[in-house]
């Protein structure tokens, strides 16, 4: 269960989804048991049927921004660069960003975006580089106004105005993802409504998704993979919440797995909670221990990717698997705009 390709699956690419549901709660909802393996299909505005007044249902408020810039070098090559960490400071103007381009960009090279933004790189690292930005305008209001959403790269066509919208959780708050906390894309303020009307309680954590999101699992056995650290933030009214609900015996659900790592992060040996942020690289594959998390809503996830293992260490590899060949018979869509599992 270490190796790499124990988390390998075969997925048609018809059933990767390529836009959003027009209704967010109208997508499938594969209900899973962790300990039976079987599972039952249902749609997710069926949720508040699933969960029992006193659950706490934990979500990530991450905000994603439209962090991609379309440009050119100021000697006249197309030039992409993707901005990987916004969250720690939009004052400062230098940024650590993927840059595509026909030969990598030299330090000094000058960057020409739309809207009067410009650009110099600083310095290159492995993969990445620095960059510092210039603009008339404050760099929030440029970004807002000509960045494009960060697409994943499995999604096929340009971005959209509607993606502004709909590649964002109705709740999102906090500013700083370069990806979507995809779980929560599902939720509509009436159904969220309809769910503390039946006594289940929201609490909010934050995970800004960073740069491992983009990254593949290299390593053959898994247990090689280190993380990258993506900042977070488990208020204090959240640990309250998750510690009364292990007092009562009602059940924590995290909505999507950036919620799972960022409680199983700061939760001690009883899973307790504190207030808490900083930076969390915790990397879940099976044999963990989970402390905190209950029950987990996810989305269908990439072959061989961190999230299925974590999945899996939830609910079992072959559960899992199991269930995804499941959905593939029955014609799921498949990872950030397809269905999601519910898995108790």
């Amino acid at each position: 269960m270490f190796n790499l390709s124990d988390y390998d699956y075969h997925l048609p690419e018809s059933l990767i989804a390529q836009a959003p549901m027009v209704q967010r709660d109208r997508s499938r909802l594969l209900h899973l048991g962790r300990a039976t393996g079987r599972p039952a299909h249902r749609r997710f505005d069926d949720l508040p049927e699933l969960l029992a007044a006193g659950d706490v249902l934990v979500r990530n408020n991450t905000r994603v921004i439209p962090g991609r810039l379309l440009g050119r070098k100021e000697s006249g090559g197309r030039v992409e660069a993707l901005i990987l960490d916004y969250a720690q400071g939009a004052a400062r103007k230098v940024f650590t960003c993927l840059v595509k381009a026909s030969k990598r960009p030299r330090p000094g090279t000058r960057l020409i975006f739309d809207g009067g933004l410009s650009a110099t790189v600083v310095a290159l690292q492995e993969r990445t580089c620095s960059l510092a930005f210039e603009s008339a305008e404050a760099f929030e209001q440029v970004l807002e106004r000509i960045g494009h959403v960060p697409l994943p790269p499995y999604i096929r066509r340009g971005d959209t105005p509607t993606d502004q919208r709909t590649y964002q959780t109705v709740y999102a708050s906090r500013r700083g993802a370069i990806a979507a906390p995809t779980a929560g894309l599902h939720f509509t303020p009436e159904l969220l409504a309809r769910l503390q009307a039946t006594g289940v309680v929201v609490a909010d954590v934050t995970l800004h998704v960073g740069y491992g999101t983009f990254l593949p699992v290299e390593a053959e056995d898994i247990r090689d993979h280190r993380m990258h650290a993506e900042w977070f933030s488990l208020p204090a009214a959240t640990a309250e919440a998750v510690n009364a609900a292990r007092q009562r015996g009602t059940r924590v659900v995290a909505v999507g797995t950036t919620c799972v790592r960022t409680l199983e992060f700061c939760a001690d040996d009883q899973g307790r909670l504190a207030e808490r942020s900083g930076e969390c690289d915790l990397f879940i594959y099976p044999g963990y221990t989970f402390k905190a998390v209950d029950a987990m809503i996810t989305n269908f996830h990439l072959p061989k990717s961190t999230l299925l293992m974590l999945v899996s260490a939830f609910a079992g590899r072959e559960n899992i698997l199991s269930a995804y060949a499941e959905a593939v018979r029955e014609g799921y869509r498949f990872y950030s705009y397809g269905d999601a599992m519910l898995i108790v």
